[in-house]
C-alpha cells in the first residue's frame, strides 16, 4: 500500500488533506508535519511513496526541504497563491494544489500521480528547484544539511565559494558547508551585485575582499577580512572591477 506524507504549517490545510484522503483508502497517511524540519525527518525516515507539501513555511520552506531530501520522493504540493512557484511549476509539469482546493481537484491530481508514479521523481523535482531557487525569495540564504542538523546561512554570512568535485564548499566564519550544487547554479542564484565569479572554482563576497594582488602573469589574488586568498583569473578580475566600480 502507497504510504503518504503531510507536511504543512496550518492545522486547518493538514485537516482537509486528511479529510479528502479519506476517500482514497488505497493510500496509508503515515504521519502530519507542521514544519519543514519535522518533514525532513518524516522522509528519511518513512520513505514515503507522496507527500503533500506546502511551500510557504516557517524555518524552512517547502522547496528548500524539498533541496535536502536524497533521494526526492515524489511531491504534489499545497500552496496559497505564490506567483514565481506557480510559473516554476507550470514550467516543468508538476502538480499542485492551489488553496483552497476541492475533494474534485484533489481526486486529480492523486489519479495525475498514480499516472507517473512509476517515473523517477527525482529529474521533475530537481529542475524544479533549479527553477524556484532563482526567486528573489531564496536567493538571500542558503540551507544546507550539517550531520543531521538543518542550517540556515544568510548569504550575507558567505565569504566565499569553491568547486569541490560534485559539491560546493561555502566558506563562512564558522568554516564551511558542503551543498550538492554547482558553481552555475550559485552564479544564477547569488545577488551578483555582492558574489562574483572570480575564477573557475570560485565565487567571492565582494563585501568580505580588502584588496587584490597581482599574482603571475594576468592573475590576482583577493584577500579577505578573515585572511583567507580567493584565486582571480583574468575574466575574473574584469568582472570584479565592473560590479566594484575600478
Amino acid at each position: 500500500m502507497p504510504k503518504v506524507l503531510i507536511i504543512d504549517d496550518e492545522p486547518l490545510a493538514r485537516s482537509i488533506v486528511k479529510e479528502y484522503l479519506q476517500k482514497h483508502p488505497d493510500l496509508e497517511l503515515l504521519q502530519e508535519c507542521n514544519d519543514g524540519f519535522e518533514g525532513l525527518k518524516a522522509v528519511q525516515d518513512h520513505q514515503p511513496d507522496l507527500i503533500f507539501l506546502d511551500i510557504q513555511m516557517p524555518k524552512i520552506s517547502g522547496f528548500e526541504m524539498l533541496e535536502l531530501c536524497d533521494p526526492a520522493p515524489h511531491v504534489i504540493f499545497t500552496t496559497a497563491f505564490d506567483e514565481y512557484a506557480i510559473k516554476a511549476f507550470d514550467a516543468h509539469a508538476i502538480d499542485y494544489l492551489l488553496k483552497p482546493f476541492s475533494q474534485e481537484r484533489f481526486d486529480k491530481a492523486i489519479a495525475k500521480w498514480k499516472e507517473q508514479s512509476g517515473n523517477r521523481a527525482e529529474k521533475n523535482t530537481d529542475e524544479l528547484l533549479e527553477t524556484a531557487s532563482l526567486s528573489p525569495s531564496q536567493n538571500q540564504r542558503i540551507v544546507v544539511k550539517n550531520g543531521s542538523k538543518i542550517k540556515i546561512i544568510p548569504a550575507a554570512d558567505v565569504h566565499y565559494l569553491e568547486a569541490a568535485d560534485d559539491y560546493v564548499k561555502i566558506f563562512t566564519q564558522e568554516g564551511y558547508f558542503l551543498k550538492n550544487k554547482t558553481m552555475g547554479h550559485f552564479e544564477k542564484a547569488l545577488d551578483p551585485n555582492q558574489f562574483v565569479r572570480s575564477h573557475r572554482s570560485y565565487i567571492v563576497n565582494i563585501q568580505q575582499i580588502t584588496r587584490i594582488d597581482p599574482y603571475e602573469k594576468e592573475n590576482h589574488i583577493a584577500i579577505l577580512r578573515s585572511g583567507a586568498k580567493v584565486p582571480v583569473s583574468r575574466s575574473g578580475y574584469g568582472r570584479l572591477k565592473e560590479v566594484l566600480g575600478i
